[in-house]
């Protein structure tokens, strides 16, 4: 993972979070508003006689029931969809808290509900309750959910002040003492959530450093180690080209003796910064494996391109050298190309050691040139 790639990962990551915890506490929500349903239309005074709201009741509870357990996020990594798939699913959060607060409303307003409408009653404190403690993590739509519960049966109480206003007030407290907690639970989960992305941002911190050469910011041979099978594996199971490019800088010790271990830290960055403008592609993997050796990882490269690119390199360090401190430093490499070759190439490893064959053939042959694996 590169520097660029850790925010757009965490961020991925604060998502796919939020949508698991969504999910796992909407699973069971759904059930028990269709039970608080059909115990307040069972133990209304003539159920049987309000077999329609009571079976449209059922039906409409039953068929967000079945919406929230069937809008599942699945495998989806990508920011857009794991977005997309939260405003639809509060979407139903909010629509079953909008269709629950009118059935409070009904429970209140209707003389047919008054032997279960303590039932709808606490049945919404108990709703309210659970979207305080579980959906914090989205504090404003918490909020309009709270108020798709609350409110509908509270303006009914407000218009039959007389009998209602001790309900009315106990609940309207109870209303704001939620709010509070709300906003409590919300600074809560983002504290946890903040928390955890520090640490996963440590932990790439950390991984980018065991896979980067300080000197010159280039993959190290731990990276290439472990990128190295994986292209292969991949150019293997796809039926693509992969390439590989090694390089020594020619004669390096005489650059450390006539410039010191500084001078030769430098050339080395400089190379290592001429690589770069080369071998540039995204999916160019350009490492230090050690020394003054160096690598490229070309996928989708066949050998006849990654020759042309590695010539290209040679001349041109040939040509123009490194700048150093402002001189100019005559430099040259030896080069080694290869293209996997399944026929040939039983693994990387035998991958590797065609490709470092050729690379010493150039360097016996009298350096600075470029030599192409045996075929």
């Amino acid at each position: 993972m590169t520097d660029a790639e850790v925010p757009r990962q965490l961020n991925t990551f604060a998502l796919w979070r939020e949508v698991d915890d969504t999910r796992i506490r909407t699973r069971l929500g759904g059930v028990f508003y269709l039970l608080a349903w059909l115990l307040t239309w069972g133990f209304s005074a003539a159920p049987g006689e309000l077999i329609i709201s009571g079976v449209l009741g059922c039906a409409l509870f039953g068929a967000l029931l079945a919406a929230r357990l069937l809008h599942r996020p699945d495998e989806v990594d990508d920011p857009v969809q794991l977005q997309r798939w939260l405003d639809r699913h509060w979407g139903l959060i909010l629509l079953t808290a909008l269709c629950w607060g009118q059935a409070h409303a009904l429970a209140i307003y209707s003389d047919a509900y008054n032997d279960s409408e303590i039932i709808a009653t606490l049945a919404t404190v108990a709703f309210s309750t659970a979207m305080t403690f579980n959906f914090a993590m989205r504090r404003g739509r918490a909020l309009l959910a709270l108020a798709l519960l609350y409110l509908p049966g509270l303006a009914v109480m407000a218009l039959n002040w007389q009998q209602q206003h001790t309900t009315l007030i106990t609940l309207a407290f109870y209303l704001g003492y939620l709010v509070l907690v709300l906003g409590r639970n919300h600074r809560e989960y983002r504290a946890t959530l903040d928390l955890e992305l520090k640490l996963l941002e440590q932990q790439s911190q950390l991984d980018l450093l065991s896979r980067t050469d300080s000197l010159t910011q280039l993959g190290n041979r731990y990276q290439f180690n472990n990128l190295f099978p994986s292209l292969v594996a991949n150019a293997v199971r796809r039926g693509e080209p992969l390439s590989l490019v090694l390089m020594d800088i020619d004669f390096f010790k005489k650059v450390n003796d006539e410039h010191g271990h500084a001078g030769g830290d430098a050339c080395l960055s400089a190379f290592a910064e001429r690589m770069r403008k080369v071998f540039r592609r995204d999916a160019d993997a350009l490492l230090r494996l050690g020394g003054e050796e160096f690598g490229a990882l070309l996928p989708g490269t066949t050998l006849a391109q990654a020759w042309d690119l590695a010539e290209h390199f040679r001349q041109e360090l040939e040509s123009e050298g490194l700048l150093l401190a402002g001189q100019r430093l005559a430099l040259t490499t030896s080069l080694g190309v290869g293209s996997f070759d399944k026929r040939q190439d039983s693994d990387a490893d035998a991958f590797f050691r065609r490709v470092d064959s050729a690379l010493y053939r150039a360097k016996r042959e009298g350096r600075n040139r470029l030599v192409a694996a045996d075929h």
